[in-house]
Order: C-alpha cells, then sequence, then structure tokens
C-alpha cells in the first residue's frame, strides 16, 4: 500500500497516512485521460455564435429591378450573400458540443491522474488547513515553505478564510472535494489534499 508524509502548515511532519492503490497508485491510463479533457472542454463551449441568413436580414423583400432588359444579371434580392448588407452564407449557426463519459471510465480517469500525481512526486498532504483569519499575505507564506506553485488545493467542505485568503494569489484554487475534476488536477503542478478530503475522494472513486 502506498504512504505518504502528512504535514501540517508549517510544513512540519505529522506522520504518515496509507493511500489507496487503486486510487493513487493505480495504472495510469492516458488515454483516459485525455478524452476526459477532451470531453470537459468541449462540455464548456456555449455553441450560441451565430449569424444572418438571407432570410434573417431585415429588408429587400422584392427584386431590385426587372427580370428582363436591363442588361444585367438578374437578381431576386438585395439581401442575397453577395451584397453588401447580405445575410452570410454558409455562416456558423448554434450548436451544442457537448459530449458524455460513462460514469466507470470519468472515475478511472480521475483515478489515473491522481495516481500520475502520486508517481510524480506533486501531492502533498496536510492535516488541516486551518486559517484563523483571512489573508492573502499568511497563506502565500504557507505555500512558498512548501515551495509550491501553480498549486491546486482540496478540501473537505466549507473553509471560508482558506477560500478567501487564496482567491486573489495567482495560479491557485480552491476545490471542494465534490468539485474535484480532471482538467483541474491536469492544468496545476501540485495539488494539496487535506487528511480528510484524501478519505473523501478514495470513498468516492472506490463506489
Amino acid at each position: 500500500m502506498a504512504t505518504i508524509d502528512v504535514f501540517d502548515i508549517k510544513k512540519n511532519k505529522v506522520g504518515e497516512m496509507d493511500l489507496n492503490d487503486a486510487v493513487f497508485n493505480g495504472d495510469v491510463k492516458e488515454y483516459l485521460i485525455h478524452e476526459a479533457v477532451k470531453i470537459q472542454l468541449a462540455n464548456r463551449r456555449a455553441g450560441t455564435v451565430a449569424v444572418k441568413n438571407r432570410s434573417a436580414v431585415s429588408g429587400g423583400g422584392k427584386k431590385p429591378f426587372r427580370q428582363k432588359g436591363t442588361g444585367q444579371a438578374r437578381q431576386g434580392c438585395i439581401r442575397a450573400p453577395h451584397y453588401p448588407g447580405g445575410g452570410v452564407a454558409f455562416g456558423p449557426q448554434p450548436k451544442t458540443y457537448n459530449l458524455s463519459m460513462n460514469k466507470k471510465a470519468r472515475k478511472g480517469a480521475l483515478r489515473s491522474a491522481l495516481s500520475l500525481m502520486y508517481k510524480e512526486n506533486k501531492l502533498t498532504v496536510l492535516d488541516a488547513l486551518n486559517i484563523e483569519q483571512v489573508s492573502t499575505k499568511s497563506f502565500v507564506g504557507v505555500l512558498n515553505g512548501f515551495a509550491l506553485h501553480k498549486t491546486l488545493i482540496v478540501i473537505d467542505g466549507v473553509n471560508h478564510n482558506l477560500e478567501l485568503s487564496a482567491r486573489n494569489i495567482k495560479d491557485v484554487k480552491v476545490l471542494k472535494t465534490e468539485g474535484l475534476n480532471i482538467f483541474d488536477i491536469m492544468k496545476y503542478q501540485s495539488i494539496i489534499f487535506t487528511q480528510d478530503a484524501v478519505r473523501k475522494v478514495e470513498g468516492a472513486l472506490l463506489s
């Protein structure tokens, strides 16, 4: 069974904890990680871009001139695509980019991503993240003590002082365990878990 050191916020080692091998030390299936990231980014797309075609552009209710006898090419409407102010031919229309992934594969992707972070020593576990008061400067000092940059912080439950202290720090994001997702895991260079968050994530990914 995999083990990891547990620290307090001053980087003093306070113990060790066992990690479930299936979640934090399993096989890294890169194809699942890639698929999950692709689906998550696709589902973020709004798909609301649109242009007006010739039927949606106002005006142009009659032929600009008679069919024959003018010496010009016949025209049916001044709102055709080749006219200035006309509609757009074959332009983008609203659509959905949503893709889906079954629950088993999604959990497998999360387990693979967490295992990758553990094997690359990018995982840090703290006994707790209790911040006495809202202070961005103090929390930056905590991160600097661990020499961590571009960090994802995963907590169990609400921690207002931590969330407010971290919200203005560049490349730092605080997530509750239920919001843990594949894109953020792969985006950040390191992850900080609280002990309670580790157990909750294990329970969710093994169910």
